[in-house]
């Protein structure tokens, strides 16, 4: 007998989150990422525009009005098989972000902790691939920003901590050429929401990922999703795939990769689309220092 998706949720929401997931993610189901040329949704399109990858200045490299991002392959850095998706794009960002106003970003607590390692962070918007068979990825310099200010940073994992995990940087200019992101200011997201999330797993170009839907909304930090992302995408905008205001921020998860049977290379971790312990996601409701935006 078929158990509808409502029954689902419902048996989902008699099970708590571990305290302490990984901060890894995963697939669920079918892999939902795609490339921002493969995506026809305009609302999507538009909003991905005010999301971040975060870097390190060694991943680029600036002559006047072009900036060059670098990176190893995926494929070859994570020891990936060759029918992994996307091997051959390169891994350039630590991390994902999104634009909340003019000269305010919000990420994952656990990737930005202090202000001595805000200051070696670069904010490179339009990290994207816009065109199949793309190699090579340029953006114009005014699109890359560095941290004047670590406004707050909050990461409360480990035995007897809520799992609150969210950080906020002042840039060290505004941000003129695309809009801040619409984010819920108050409730809460609604039992098997449709969601949709956008960043940069494993540190690869942007990728947007639909599909996805709350799983357990019962913690007062934190959701749970059955979102398609990785390491990379922690700190992405975790987006209410109908009104396209942000819910949160995606935090941990399952594992990335496991050994391929048989193979010395690694694939994609895939759990059943209700199965594993589903992706979290700090609600943005708990980030108190935006809410006057």
């Amino acid at each position: 007998m078929m158990v509808t998706r409502s029954l689902k949720i419902a048996i989902l929401l008699i099970f708590s989150l571990t305290s302490n997931a990984a901060v890894q993610k995963v697939i669920y189901g079918e892999d939902n990422r795609r490339d921002f040329y493969e995506v026809t949704d305009q609302m999507h399109r538009e909003l991905s525009r005010s999301t971040v990858a975060l870097m390190s200045s060694r991943n680029l490299r600036t002559r006047g009005t072009v900036t060059t991002i670098t990176g190893r392959s995926i494929g070859d850095s994570m020891r990936l098989c060759q029918d992994e998706p996307f091997r051959e794009q390169p891994l350039a960002a630590n991390c994902s972000g999104f634009l909340v106003g003019p000269k305010t970003i919000v990420t994952a607590g656990h990737c930005i902790r202090s202000q001595s390692a805000c200051n070696g962070i670069k904010f490179v918007f339009d990290f994207k691939v816009d065109r199949q068979g793309q190699t090579s990825f340029k953006v114009d310099t005014s699109s890359v920003y560095s941290c004047k200010k670590l406004v707050k940073s909050v990461l409360n994992s480990g035995f007897g901590g809520d799992n609150n995990d969210y950080a906020v940087v002042e840039l060290d200019r505004e941000v003129t050429d695309r809009a801040p992101l619409k984010f819920r200011k108050n409730d809460k997201v609604n039992d098997g929401e449709d969601l949709v999330v956008m960043g940069h797993p494993t540190g690869i170009p942007l990728k947007i990922a639909d599909g996805a839907y709350v799983r357990n909304n019962s913690n007062p930090i934190y959701f749970s999703a059955n979102l398609d992302t990785y390491g990379g995408n922690s700190g992405s905008a975790v987006f209410n795939a109908n009104t396209g205001e942000v819910e949160g921020i995606l935090v941990r998860g399952e594992a990335d990769y496991v050994n391929a049977p048989g193979q010395t290379c690694r694939v994609s971790n895939i759990c059943p689309v209700d199965g594993c312990r589903g992706e979290s996601v700090t609600r943005i409701t708990v980030v108190n220092e935006i809410m006057r935006l």
